[in-house]
């Protein structure tokens, strides 16, 4: 009894424990979600080294370099990471493997000793003489017949472990050869594990070179940065602006139709009422003459006024509908677009993010601080820049030092393209989710291609980071 009380601690932990190593093995990632996760990060690797190699090509380092070798040295490490998990996973089928070898060995030795006694005993009852004695020695003909039986089941019986023997023998030498294949793909991924991260120490030395080379040109950046804020409130204040018209435009048509519901609603009301009069005047003029005639028969009473029917009580939509979703098809628009929130492609085929929403402090250069009005892609020069989601573009314009900026209408919310070059769509036009709408304009050193998305609800700004899918 006080064994089991001394017990009773260690199974409550137990149990305890249980859930939080069930949610850590659901947590895994499989095989197949591992190799999926490696032929990803190998594309962005190879997509981060071009851009990587366009940002070199100039005279100078700049911000750009350092933003593509800080994402090459985050591909490179989160792949680091990936296939330490896949070694995690040989191991597992090696120490498998091992065990299904040792279990085989087991097994085999087992067959080969009730083999052998087998053998030992057929060896001492080896003359046919002795195996006739032992059928005619019987006391019966059924009894004979049952040891004749018993013979050829002992001969089945030792034909069968022999092949077991064999069968055992070819299990064992699959599993040593799948183990010695597993110990091969160990090697041969930990040789990459560790080409990968030599690989990883050059990015680092180089990124400080880099950083070391910008930090002799801080004021000169420094005057970039505060050159580009300028340009943003530009950008800014020119989207505000083509907001706020198209909502007051909106308004108004929505004010006037309802106008016009409102006096078609009226005149149908007196058009109605000057109906009724008619009657009741006609019934009364009726009832005059009737009378003046002496006409006996009884006047004919005058017509009831129609009956006003009800109006009908408009369905009251599920949520406040914003002005601009004045159509079914718009509010519907509006839910698919929050629907997809965090889920929306990247406008680029290939490349990175090389800026985020809001403040951001550069890690590596204390005095450098950044601030977006969305997020900034960088992609090849002259690479596509492709629809994020189904819409309308409502404003397509250039501002001076900011390239073109595309403006697409989806419900309620807008998604903005800034910094294009050679737009392809026109204001009006319907656009269908990663469709090309221009090529991206090239950055201050002619290094890559950068656009920015931004996304407005209505007037209001939102947090970008929040919408994009993260690779």
């Amino acid at each position: 009894m006080m064994q089991l009380k001394k017990f009773i601690p260690v199974l409550m932990l137990a149990l305890a424990l249980m859930p939080a190593m069930l949610q850590a093995q659901s947590n895994q990632p499989t095989r197949e979600e591992l190799e999926r996760r490696k032929r990803e990060l190998q594309k962005e690797m190879d997509d981060a080294q071009k851009l990587l190699s366009e940002t070199k090509k100039t005279s100078k380092e700049s911000l750009a370099q350092l933003r593509a070798l800080r994402n090459k040295i985050d591909v490179r490490t989160r792949l680091i990471r990936n296939i330490n998990e896949e070694i995690n996973f040989i191991n597992g089928d090696i120490n498998s493997a091992l065990r299904d070898v040792k279990t085989l060995e087991k097994d085999l030795d087992t067959l080969k000793q009730q083999y052998a006694q087998l053998i030992v005993a057929a060896y001492k009852n080896r003359s046919s003489y002795a195996m006739l004695n032992f059928v005619f020695s019987a006391d019966s003909f059924n009894d004979a017949l049952k040891r004749y039986q018993y013979l050829k089941q002992y001969r089945d019986f030792r034909r069968r472990q022999a092949d077991n023997i064999l069968e055992t023998q070819e299990q064992l030498k699959t599993k040593v050869k799948n183990l010695e294949d597993q110990r091969v793909k160990r090697s041969s991924t930990l040789q990459t594990e560790e080409e990968q991260r030599l690989t990883l120490e050059k990015d680092r030395k180089e990124k400080d070179e880099v950083v070391s080379k910008l930090k002799g040109r801080e004021k000169e950046l420094l005057d970039d940065i505060n050159e580009r804020k300028k340009a943003q409130k530009k950008v800014q204040d020119a989207i505000r602006l083509v907001i706020r018209k198209e909502i007051e435009d909106a308004r108004r048509k929505a004010e006037a139709e309802e106008l016009a519901r409102k006096k078609a609603a009226d005149a149908d009301r007196k058009r109605r009422e000057d109906e009724r009069k008619r009657a009741i005047a006609a019934a009364n003029e009726a009832a005059k003459n009737n009378a003046a005639n002496n006409n006996p028969t009884v006047a004919t009473p005058p017509p009831p006024p129609p009956v006003e029917r009800p109006a009908v009580a408009e369905a009251k939509p599920s949520r406040v509908l914003n002005v601009l979703e004045a159509s079914p098809e718009a509010a519907a628009l509006s839910d698919n677009f929050v629907a997809n929130k965090g889920k929306l492609p990247w406008p680029v085929e290939s490349g990175l993010i090389i800026g985020y929403f809001g403040k951001q402090k550069n890690a590596d250069m204390e005095r450098i601080t950044e601030e977006n009005d969305g997020m900034i892609f960088g992609t090849r020069k002259g690479g596509s820049v492709k629809a994020v989601f189904d819409g309308e573009v409502r404003k397509v314009f250039s501002i001076p030092g900011a390239g073109f900026v595309v403006m697409i209408l989806h419900g309620q919310y807008y998604t903005n393209y800034v910094g294009l070059s050679n737009p392809s769509v026109k204001m009006g036009q319907k656009v269908k989710t990663g469709q090309s709408i221009g090529t991206a304009r090239n950055n201050d050193d002619d290094s890559m291609g950068v656009i920015e998305v931004q996304v407005f609800k209505g007037g209001a700004l939102q947090n970008a980071n929040q919408w994009f899918k993260q690779r």
